[in-house]
């Protein structure tokens, strides 16, 4: 099965909309086209029982955030601060870059 190309990329800010971690925001750390996922710093924390190995030497129970679907999360604009949906527009030069639905703002640098 071919990856879905994903709206949201590695940086952004975003904030939860469903699931158990509602109404808090984080910024992506990593993003997993393949499974249309995303793993957001310090929230959907589980636990997770580490055996000692050759490169971690001590064994026990660590936390680590768990992935999210994107479908459960908006893009925060760093404009107007809003959660919004993500536009596409081409510029000038040939550039396709995502836009804010809700002010126009550029998001991509």
């Amino acid at each position: 099965m071919k990856p879905k190309k994903m709206q949201l990329r590695k940086g952004d800010t975003v904030l939860v909309i469903a699931g158990k971690e509602i109404s808090k925001k984080g910024k992506i750390l990593r993003v997993l086209p393949e499974a249309g996922r995303i793993v957001i710093e310090g929230l959907n924390m589980v636990r997770k029982h580490q055996k000692p190995t050759q490169r971690q030497q001590r064994g026990g129970i660590i936390e680590m955030e768990a992935p999210l679907h994107v479908s459960n999360v908006m893009l925060i604009c760093g404009k107007c601060s809003k959660a919004t949906r993500i536009g596409h527009t081409t510029l000038g030069d040939g550039r396709k870059v995502r836009v804010c639905r809700k002010c126009g703002e550029v998001i991509d640098k």
